[in-house]
C-alpha cells in the first residue's frame, strides 16, 4: 500500500477513535479543555505568516507547535458584528446585530456557544470583552470580567476560557514619535521597530508620520505577544498544556485605514493558529507546525468549538463545522458583512473563494473613505486628507480618497494580494463576477439578511424584541421584493422606471430603495421628479431622507434640506443621525439648515453614543460649510 494513503487510513482511525472517546460516555477527564486568545484589530501581522518586521517570538513558536490556518477570516471587519457571531454562531445580519453599537433584545430562542458548554459541564469565562450588541445574559459566563481565569475555576472540570488582548487596538496604535521612542526605549533591541524600516502598502503615502503609525502598530503587536507568551505560560505551570487545545486568532482587520471597516482582506483575513496537545492530536487536521488553506469564518467558531467538546451544535448555528465530532464539509466560499459602523452608514457584501474576491457596495455615491470621527484621530487618516487637501496625492496613494465607490469590486488575490487593481468591468471577469454576485445574492435571501432594511426600519418592524424573531416571516419582511430592488443600484440609468415604481410600494423596505437608487443616479434622476416629490412626504423617515438626497440633485433642495433639517429635531436619535447624514452628504446644499444643525448639536450634548456621532457629523459639516476644515 501507498505510504501517504495509509498514513492517511491510519489518521482516519485514529480520529473515528478520538469522536467515540467524545461521544460514547466520555467523561470530563475525557473532554479537552479549550483556550482561546484574541487580539484586537491586528492582521497578518506576525513573524510565522511572513512578515519579516514583525517581532513576535511567542506567537511564532506557538506556530510551530500548532496548525496554522492561512485562508481564516470574520465575519465583519469591526469588533460588535464579529463577536455576535463568534458568540452566537449566527450571523449578525441575521440577528440584527449588524450596525456597531446598536444594541438589540436577544431572543429567547439564541443560546452562545458558552452557555451550552456550561450546560454540559464546562466552567467557562471570559476576559473581559463582551461587545455582543445585545445584553450578555448571566447564562452565558461563569464569569465576565478583568479578572475572569480557568484558575477560578473548580479542580479537574473541564474549562472554556477567553482572553481578550486590547493591546493592538486601534486606540492604542495611534500615537506619535516620541511616545513610540519612549516605548520602543522599554523593549530589548531586537524588538524595537525602526519606522524607517516599516513595509507600507502601495495605498499609503510615504512620509514620516505614516511610517510612525505604522511602526506604533508593530510595537503593540510586540506587546500583545508577551502576553500572550505569559498566558501560555501560566497554562503550562498549572500542568494543563497537555489536556487542552488553545486558540489564537484576532477580531479582524488591524485599525490602521483601509484594514477595519473594509470588506478587503486587509480588514477580513485574520491569524488563526490552534495548538492540539498529544491526547488531542488526532483531532488536529495536521501534524504540529504545518499549515491548511481551509476556508474558515467566525460563523464556524462555535459550532466548532462545541464539535471538539463532543457536543452537537442547535440547529440554527449557520457555520461549517471544521474539527471534531461532528467536522461537516469544507465551505466553498466565505461571506464577509458591512454595515454602519458609528456615525458612518454603509452596506456592502463580500464572497471569497479562496482565490478572488468580489465585493458588492450598495451605496456607491459615498466616498471610499467616509468622514469617522473616531477614526480621524489615526495619524495615518490625517495624513491622508491633508496630502489630498495639498494636491499632493496621485495613483494607488489616492485610492482612499475616492469620491464614490464601484458597485462591484473582483479582486484576484493570487496576481493582485493589495487589491489594487479591481476586474469587475473587465470581459474577461463577467461570468465570474455575475456567478459570485448570484452566490452573495442567493446567500442574502437563505439567511434573511436584515441589513436590506434601514436600521430605524428593522427596528421598528421587530416591535421592541430581537430582529431575528421576524427575520423569517415574508408578511412582515418581504425580503425576495426589497433585494429585487436594492440589486439594482447602482447598475444604470437603465433602471430609473424600476426605481420609481418602487416610491409607489406598500412596503417602507422597497421605497427606500427606490429613492437611494435615485439618489445614486444624480442628476439622472430627474424624469422621477414627480414621485420624488411625493417621496418627500412619505410617513416614513428613512424613505422621506433618501428622496431628499435625491431631490438635491434635481432642483427640488429648498424642499429637501427642509425635511432634513425636520429629521434633526424628530424625537428618535437615530432617525436624527441619517438626517444628519444625508445634510453630510448633499454638502453646500446643507446650508439653510444651520441653525437646525447648531440646535440639534446642543440638544445632543448629554446623549451618548449616536448622540455622540450625531454631534461630530454636524460638528464636521458646519466647519466645512464655514471654511473653518
Amino acid at each position: 500500500m501507498h505510504k501517504r494513503r495509509f498514513s492517511r487510513i491510519i489518521r482516519a482511525v485514529a480520529l473515528a477513535i478520538g469522536i467515540c472517546s467524545l461521544t460514547l460516555g466520555a467523561t470530563d477527564a475525557d473532554r479537552p479543555n479549550i483556550l482561546w486568545i484574541t487580539a484586537e484589530d491586528m492582521s497578518l501581522t506576525l513573524g510565522c505568516y511572513g512578515d519579516a518586521y514583525a517581532h513576535t517570538p511567542h506567537i511564532d513558536q506557538f506556530a510551530r507547535e500548532g496548525v496554522r490556518y492561512t485562508q481564516a477570516f470574520a465575519v465583519a471587519p469591526v469588533c460588535t458584528p464579529a463577536r455576535s457571531t463568534l458568540i452566537t454562531g449566527i450571523f449578525a445580519s441575521s440577528l440584527g446585530t449588524q450596525h456597531l453599537r446598536g444594541t438589540v433584545p436577544l431572543s429567547a430562542r439564541i443560546k452562545g456557544y458558552s452557555q451550552i458548554m456550561r450546560e454540559s459541564g464546562y466552567y467557562c469565562t471570559n476576559n473581559v470583552k463582551e461587545d455582543y450588541n445585545f445584553v450578555t445574559p448571566a447564562t452565558f459566563w461563569d464569569e465576565s470580567s478583568d479578572t475572569a481565569h480557568w484558575r477560578k475555576g473548580p479542580k479537574g472540570k473541564p474549562f472554556l476560557s477567553v482572553f481578550n488582548f486590547m493591546t493592538t487596538h486601534q486606540s492604542r496604535t495611534r500615537y506619535e514619535a516620541d511616545e513610540l521612542e519612549t516605548r520602543n526605549r522599554a523593549l530589548p533591541g531586537e524588538a524595537r521597530h525602526d519606522p524607517q524600516r516599516v513595509p507600507l502598502p502601495p495605498y499609503y503615502p510615504d512620509t514620516p508620520k505614516v511610517r510612525t503609525n505604522v511602526a506604533a502598530f508593530y510595537t503593540q503587536v510586540t506587546l500583545m505577544d508577551g502576553q500572550v507568551g505569559e498566558i501560555l505560560r501560566q497554562l503550562q505551570a498549572d500542568g494543563l498544556a497537555d489536556n487542552t487545545i488553545v486558540f489564537f486568532y484576532s477580531d479582524h482587520g488591524s485599525g490602521l485605514p483601509r484594514g477595519k471597516r473594509w470588506l478587503h482582506e486587509s480588514g477580513l483575513k485574520v491569524p488563526l493558529i490552534i495548538r492540539f496537545p498529544k491526547m488531542y492530536e488526532h483531532l488536529a487536521p495536521s501534524a504540529a507546525g504545518t499549515t491548511t488553506d481551509r476556508l474558515t469564518s467566525f460563523v464556524d467558531f462555535p459550532p466548532t468549538v462545541l464539535s471538539l467538546a463532543g457536543i452537537k451544535a442547535p440547529d440554527a448555528m449557520q457555520g461549517k463545522l471544521f474539527l471534531g465530532a461532528y467536522a461537516s464539509q469544507e465551505r466553498e466560499f466565505i461571506i464577509g458583512i458591512r454595515d454602519r459602523i458609528d456615525e458612518v452608514l454603509e452596506l456592502s457584501r463580500s464572497v471569497h473563494d479562496g482565490r478572488f474576491q468580489y465585493i458588492r457596495n450598495f451605496m456607491p455615491h459615498r466616498p471610499r473613505m467616509q468622514f469617522s470621527f473616531f477614526s480621524e484621530r489615526t495619524p495615518i487618516r490625517q495624513e491622508i486628507r491633508r496630502l489630498f487637501r495639498e494636491g499632493k496625492l496621485t495613483g494607488d496613494q489616492a485610492w482612499l480618497m475616492a469620491p464614490n465607490t464601484p458597485v462591484d469590486e473582483l479582486y484576484d488575490l493570487t496576481n493582485d494580494p493589495q487589491e489594487m487593481n479591481s476586474l469587475a468591468g473587465t470581459p474577461e471577469q463577467t461570468q465570474r463576477v455575475e456567478r459570485m454576485k448570484r452566490t452573495l445574492f442567493d446567500w442574502m435571501l437563505e439567511t434573511r439578511d436584515l441589513s436590506l432594511l434601514h436600521e430605524n426600519d428593522m427596528l421598528e418592524r421587530a416591535k421592541g424584541s430581537m430582529p431575528y424573531e421576524f427575520a423569517k416571516d415574508d408578511r412582515v419582511y418581504p425580503i425576495e421584493r426589497i433585494l429585487a430592488v436594492a440589486s439594482k443600484v447602482g447598475e444604470g440609468r437603465g433602471y430609473l422606471s424600476v426605481f420609481s415604481r418602487a416610491l409607489g410600494d406598500a412596503d417602507p423596505g422597497v421605497r427606500y430603495w427606490g429613492a437611494t437608487g435615485l439618489a445614486v443616479l444624480g442628476e439622472e434622476c430627474r424624469p422621477a421628479r414627480a414621485a420624488l416629490s411625493q417621496a418627500l412626504a412619505d410617513p416614513k423617515s428613512w424613505v422621506r431622507f433618501a428622496a431628499a438626497e435625491a431631490g438635491c440633485h434635481i432642483g427640488l433642495e429648498q424642499a429637501a434640506v427642509t425635511i432634513l433639517a425636520e429629521g434633526l429635531q424628530l424625537p428618535n436619535i437615530k432617525e436624527n443621525l441619517h438626517a444628519a447624514q444625508i445634510l453630510m452628504a448633499v454638502g453646500e446644499k446643507a446650508r439653510p439648515a444651520m441653525p437646525q444643525m447648531k440646535e440639534a448639536i446642543t440638544k445632543a450634548q448629554d446623549l451618548q453614543d449616536h448622540g455622540w456621532y450625531m454631534r461630530e457629523v454636524l460638528s464636521h459639516l458646519i466647519e466645512q460649510l464655514e471654511g473653518r476644515s
